[in-house]
């Protein structure tokens, strides 16, 4: 079975992306280990089954790459957080302080909400109909 294991998402700070994947989006810390080179290599998960996509946390080395922090996407909604109860998880991450940039709103394909992470990457919150 292939499956895409890891997305590299560049971060400013490697404890500050991990306070917020952790305790606003509710993602597990499944690893941080440093490098060599002073780096870390940071992987959160959206759930302790891993059965998603994990995000690798990197933080920004050079202009080039912190001038990407927060628009990795080009302003379009890049990661999609899907869930099985989307009022809870609304109101967890409402709750956590997560900023919502719509309301909730209801398609052929489910309910959804367009929320930003902390540094302004766009994601989808959705649940799927059926």
């Amino acid at each position: 079975m292939r499956r895409v294991a890891l997305v590299t998402l560049v971060v400013d700070d490697y404890d500050e992306a991990i306070r917020f994947y952790t305790e606003a989006l509710g993602f597990r810390l499944a690893e941080d280990e440093s490098r060599p080179d002073g780096s870390r290599w940071v992987v959160v998960e959206p759930d302790a089954e891993a059965r998603g996509t994990g995000l690798l946390l990197a933080r920004a080395k050079g202009e080039d790459q912190r001038t990407r922090i927060g628009d990795q996407t080009g302003g379009r909604v890049g990661f999609f957080l899907h869930t099985d109860d989307f009022a809870r998880d609304h109101a967890r991450m409402t709750a956590a302080g997560v900023t919502f940039l719509e309301e909730p709103r209801h398609e052929p394909y489910g309910t959804v909400a367009v929320f930003q992470d902390l540094y302004g990457n766009r994601w989808d919150l959705l649940q799927s109909a059926g």
